[in-house]
């Protein structure tokens, strides 16, 4: 099978508020201390890599195998959820505690038939979301981080969709790009009420598998994959905030792939792990700053290769 390796796409600036720099995340955006990425690809390990100095990861524990695992941060903890592998097909919603290093524990459910949702980083002060899913489903769930539980059906996204970016501001959840990949809609969703969402703008190409990230001003998406044509892109692509709109092209990633994990620091968006199929997963880890429009670089190593991953911030 062919695949062919391309560049550029296309989003731009805009506005959300996070927590002062040397806080935690309240969820959502950029945290001061760590990124994580938990399971995927067949994994189950949980590792950590240091925001304020470039290095590799360290493993942490361990998470229960999920299937296109989707990932959520309260100020606390680190949340991944999917599809359990197995005959029951249960849906797992796991948490992983930030003060200590250790196992995640199973905490609820997603609504029935759920994987694939939006990649990572859909997250209230309050609540962790999911939207899409597999069978290009319009579904938004949330669940509670103050208490364990199950998700509960909240709203719609605008169009069916399962394998695209997910993306926060303080007020606002966003889902980008997606299978169906004849759409490039960028769908908004408020955290004050629960709602539908409603289209506000367009990334610049038809993807899947891609992976989001979430400064204080921009949402970003980075990486994926165009099929039936097989073309991975190494694309860092941003749209704004604080006014609905397309995105724009602000760089590119230091290798091209698809089904990334996604971290947010309060200055630089990660992407780490994925795969161009049928290679194996890589282990790679890399940023881009949020200050300004440029490349990733590469800046670690994730403890085993992985995709499909949950990412984490605190």
């Amino acid at each position: 099978m062919g695949f062919s390796i391309t560049g550029g796409v296309s989003i731009t600036g805009g506005v959300s508020l996070l927590p002062p720099a040397g806080s935690p995340s309240p969820g959502g955006g950029g945290a001061s201390n760590f990124g994580y990425t938990a399971s995927g690809g067949g994994q189950t390990a949980i590792s950590k890599f240091s925001f304020s100095s470039d290095g590799d990861a360290t493993s942490v524990g361990d998470v229960n195998t999920l299937g296109f695992a989707s990932g959520n941060s309260s100020s606390v903890n680190g949340y991944a959820s999917g599809a359990v592998p197995g005959p029951s097909g249960a849906q797992d919603i796991q948490k992983f505690s930030f003060a200590s290093d250790g196992d995640a524990t199973g905490v609820g459910s997603l609504l029935p038939g759920r994987s694939e949702t939006a990649s990572n980083g859909q997250d209230s002060t309050v609540s962790g979301y999911n939207s899409g899913g597999t069978g290009r489903t319009t579904t938004i769930d949330k669940f509670p981080f103050a208490s364990d539980g199950n998700a509960t059906d909240v709203g719609d996204l605008t169009l069916g969709r399962d394998s695209a970016a997910g993306q926060s501001s303080s007020v606002s959840g966003y889902t980008s790009g997606g299978d169906p990949e004849s759409q490039r809609r960028i769908d908004k969703f408020p955290f004050a009420s629960d709602a539908n969402a409603t289209d506000v703008g367009d990334i610049t190409g038809d993807r899947r598998q891609l992976t989001g990230q979430s400064s204080t001003d921009n949402g970003y998406c980075s990486g994926g994959l165009k099929a039936p044509t097989n073309e991975f892109f190494n694309v860092i692509e941003k749209f704004s905030f604080s006014s609905d709109g397309n995105g724009s092209d602000v760089g590119d990633l230091t290798v091209a792939r698809s089904v990334s994990t996604s971290q947010s620091s309060t200055v630089s968006g990660y992407t780490s792990g994925g795969v161009i199929w049928p290679s194996p997963y890589y282990n790679i880890i890399e940023k881009f700053p949020f200050a300004s429009d440029s490349n990733a670089t590469d800046v670690g190593d994730l403890t085993v290769g992985t995709g499909t991953a949950a990412g984490a911030q605190y």
